[in-house]
């Protein structure tokens, strides 16, 4: 075996599963590695504040403007070349991009050929930062957009090789779950070294950050983390992007009661997993870059009847005549949705596909968006897209929606006997609670938010967590199925 086929590893699987996977998985290892010598990848990085230079609302929906800076914002970018194509990963302390999204993804396209499945805008849903539906903020949405595409010009500029990139995972037991689902506790990380130097670390976890403030600008325990990793290792940019946690939070460190400080030391503790993973042996993924957009068609309920959304507007005196609003009366969007469905004539839908996302955060009816809620734009939102990427023998899968966890471990566990795969949530716009049938039974706060929040007439259906699933893995196949590269 040569020196690079030693770096193959099954990394934190047991060795009775290895044994078990054991033909498949060192075939496909063998064969990346081999073919990894026959390219030159490149990386370039970039990075820079975002932190707006007045106050605006925050994220936390109450519309408070923001009275200070706990900690500065920041976005990041790492530029995969493998000659052919370039993946570009960017990460930022922003719940999601909404409105820079289409600018982002029409300049890269137009401007530097990098097609919108090669380019990966990933949130760390971050509740500490500007809240990009809000009117107000559309302004710095729109200055994000500038800012980031001059940080990934910045980054291809700065490409060098050769590169090598390697994938490894580990734990943190530090999180719960809602919904009467396992918890995942998995903290995945994939390292980009030239030479003895890493270049790039980016690594996830599928929770709900630990804020700091509920009206500062800061960036929670993952902004933590990112510093505590590029301190232990000077020269390396340090990225997190998060996983697919939409139903699962920190559990608050025993004895620590000021958020500052919990913040300070989970995210020293995510970084300390993070770094003993790169010390630790890694799988080498090196290889040939290709990638693949979708939105996958979830299912939506049945509508309630004219009489029974009358009747409960009534039961509740719901305000009938103030439209979809962002905050107070939020949860009643639907309400007024389903009557304007009904009274109007308008379709209902069966499927996310059926419907699109404004810019201010609503869904509408693709036959019926009206455009003066929108800005012009091509690239129209659909309420869940996925990019399944692919390095070397390894998928790097990015979910646009707030997915919950029992849906990322049933994708990741598709694959991972055969192969490293990666999951992120909180891709490009607005985050949509992504359910569990079971969280849909309990009409969850995670099932109610897509009638609440985004106004839907229609909520889930119980199949939506394995319509999901499919929808993603099939994804994923057709993009292995391929000749990298192509």
């Amino acid at each position: 075996m040569n020196t690079r086929t030693r770096h193959v590893k099954v990394v934190g699987v047991p060795f009775a599963l290895a044994a078990l996977c054991g033909a498949s998985f060192w075939c496909v290892a063998i064969l990346s590695a081999t073919h990894a010598k026959a390219i030159e990848m490149k990386a370039g990085t970039a990075k820079a504040i975002i932190t707006p230079d007045k106050p605006m609302p925050l994220v936390c929906g109450s519309g408070n403007l923001s009275d200070g800076v706990i900690h500065d914002i920041f976005a990041r970018v790492l530029v995969l070349n493998d000659g052919t194509n370039r993946l570009v990963i960017t990460t930022y302390d922003i719940n999601s991009l909404d409105v820079a999204t289409p600018i982002l993804r029409k300049r890269c396209r137009d401007e530097l050929g990098i097609d919108a499945p090669y380019l990966l805008l990933i949130g760390t849903h971050n509740h500490q930062a500007p809240l990009g539906r809000l009117p107000e903020n559309f302004p710095h949405q729109r200055w994000l957009a500038e800012r980031i595409f001059a940080l990934i010009k910045e980054a291809i500029a700065n490409e060098q090789g050769p590169v090598q990139v390697f994938f490894g995972w580990g734990y943190g037991y530090f999180l719960k779950s809602s919904g009467n689902a396992p918890t995942d506790y998995e903290i995945q990380l994939l390292k980009v070294m030239r030479g003895n130097q890493a270049v790039a670390m980016l690594f996830n976890q599928p929770t709900h950050l630990v804020r700091t403030s509920g009206s500062k600008i800061g960036v929670g325990h993952p902004g933590r983390a990112v510093d505590e990793v590029e301190r232990k290792i000077p020269g390396v940019l340090a990225m997190y992007g998060d996983g697919c946690g939409g139903n699962q939070g920190q559990i608050m460190p025993e004895g620590i009661s000021d958020r500052l400080e919990a913040a300070t030391q989970r995210g020293r503790e995510v970084a300390e997993i993070a770094v003993k993973i790169s010390e630790g042996p890694m799988q080498e993924v090196t290889g040939r870059i290709s990638s693949k957009m979708e939105s996958i068609p979830l299912p939506l309920a049945p509508p309630l009847s004219y009489e029974e959304a009358r009747q409960l507007a009534k039961d509740k005196d719901i305000p009938l005549d103030i439209g979809f609003v962002c905050k107070k009366h939020r949860d009643s969007n639907w309400i007024r949705s389903l009557l304007k469905h009904h009274e109007e004539k308008i379709p209902f839908p069966t499927k996310t596909t059926d419907l699109v996302l404004t810019d201010y955060g609503f869904l509408a009816h693709r036959a019926v968006t009206s455009p003066e809620l929108d800005e012009p734009r091509e690239f129209v939102c659909r309420p869940e897209e996925v990019i399944a990427a692919r390095i070397g023998p390894m998928p790097l899968v990015a979910v646009q929606g707030e997915v919950c966890a029992p849906i990322g471990m049933r994708i990741k566990d598709a694959f991972r006997t055969q192969r490293p795969i990666m999951v992120f949530g909180y891709m490009g716009e607005h985050n949509l609670y992504i359910p569990t049938r079971e969280l849909v039974r309990l009409d969850a706060y995670q099932s109610r938010v897509i009638r609440g929040q985004y106004g839907s007439p229609c909520g889930w259906a119980p199949e939506v967590e394995d319509e999901m699933v499919n929808g993603v893995v099939r994804l994923v196949r057709s993009v292995l199925d391929e000749e990298p590269g192509k």
